[in-house]
């Protein structure tokens, strides 16, 4: 089995397009969260909260390209294209097929399946739809879009599976550079913002509602004043390949993957399980060999739910005590949903890099429910992690873990 190390990096973000940016909003407590106007508009949607991207430039790509992407496609791409220029890929290796990709997202892009669906349903018409409606909001937009961008011929995994889109793209990767079934993988996910995918929790209620007029009071992972999530938007791609091979062309490695474990509550479609989290986190420490006390920090998944905190919370307790320092960037950003997994990594990767552990922003009050972890509140703490695990889970009962090395 090869060691499989991240040559590649890129993310686009409420906090920033890139890793110096994102490293200081982390230290600095700058978040992403914002009131958004548009929302007003519509009926019964009670949180009018969201954590945008800024900086997009759609005129990146040439028109051909841009024509099948829809705005989570272009997310995609920008990450992608940072991740593929850090990692040296160039075009001939891109099309050897010794490359492959894993990508996903919750699903296509949202605002073009809405546009599709008002001239279809509301007018009973196709009349005025394009030929690439259909491609800009399909299920597997993000990694068909990237692999004809790039010319990929090696294997193409679509990981649309919600919340952990992102990170099981990471999880498949690095066990397809491990085997040596692709000598490289890029992998990541993206989602972008639409009243939808707000309106989805909201009717669930898991939104937060309460901070509309002070946005930067919320999300608050943990806390016991929270009142629910704040949907974001975004991308993060990471470069996968063999430690070997990277170090036999000089190339910068950011972090090492050493574990990654995945499983299924198989309970409850929404209800998260601690059980289920809990064997997934020690799922990837067997993978990668590690005792808990070897891990220096834990980024949760932690959205501000009332349930899912208090469960994972559990969860991470059961296998760590009270000993991990343990926070949620989700207070930064947002709930990133099919991008979270690989945001969340390259924010892990920038804390390794810089030296220090963002906080839980608005943990100011811990839930009494919630169970006694070493929660990072307040300030950044400097420190130097060598090992750090992210998680992720969604919808399904589906949990996903990733265990990094500091390079």
């Amino acid at each position: 089995m090869k060691r499989v190390v991240i040559t590649g990096l890129g993310v686009r973000s409420p906090i920033g397009n890139d890793l110096r940016t994102v490293s200081e909003a982390l230290r600095e407590g700058r978040h992403g969260v914002e009131r958004v106007p548009e929302w007003e508009a519509i009926d019964g949607l009670e949180t009018r909260l969201g954590g945008r991207v800024v900086g997009l430039d759609a005129t990146r790509w040439p028109r051909k390209a841009r024509r099948t992407m829809g705005r989570v496609g272009m997310l995609a791409a920008e990450a992608t294209d940072d991740a593929v220029r850090a990692a040296g890929l160039d075009e001939a290796l891109l099309a050897s097929g010794r490359v492959g990709l894993a990508y996903g997202s919750t699903h296509g892009s949202s605002e073009e399946l809405e546009r599709f669906c008002r001239t279809v349903f509301c007018r009973e018409t196709f009349r005025g739809v394009s030929s690439a409606s259909y491609l800009r909001f399909m299920s597997h937009t993000c990694a068909a879009n990237l692999a004809q961008l790039y010319g990929i011929r090696g294997r193409i995994i679509t990981t649309c599976s919600a919340c952990v889109s992102a990170s099981q793209a990471v999880g498949y990767g690095y066990e397809a550079v491990r085997s040596g079934a692709q000598e490289i993988m890029i992998c990541g996910g993206a989602d972008e913002l639409h009243y939808v995918h707000a309106g989805i929790f909201d009717v669930m209620g898991v939104t937060s509602t309460r901070y509309d007029e002070r946005p930067g009071d919320t999300p608050r992972p943990f806390d016991a004043d929270r009142d629910g999530l704040v949907v974001g938007e975004g991308a993060g791609t990471v470069v996968l390949e063999p430690f070997e091979r990277a170090r036999a062309r000089g190339a910068h490695v950011y972090a090492e993957v050493v574990g990654y474990g995945t499983n299924c509550d198989g309970t409850h479609v929404t209800s998260p399980s601690a059980e289920g989290m809990e064997q997934a986190m020690r799922l990837a420490l067997a993978d990668a060999r590690l005792d808990p006390s070897e891990v220096g920090y834990v980024n949760a998944h932690a959205t501000g739910t009332d349930v899912g905190d208090v469960q994972e919370s559990v969860a991470t307790h059961a296998v760590f005590g009270e000993r991990v320092p343990v926070s949620s960037t989700k207070a930064f950003t947002g709930h990133t949903l099919g991008a979270c997994g690989t945001i969340e990594l390259a924010f892990s990767v920038a804390m390794m890099r810089d030296g220090f552990l963002a906080p839980s922003r608005n943990l100011a009050r811990l839930d009494p429910g919630c169970a006694p972890l070493q929660y990072v509140t307040g300030e950044a703490r400097d420190a130097r992690p060598e090992v750090v695990m992210s998680n992720n889970f969604a919808f399904g009962g589906i949990n996903t873990s990733l265990v990094l090395r500091a390079p």
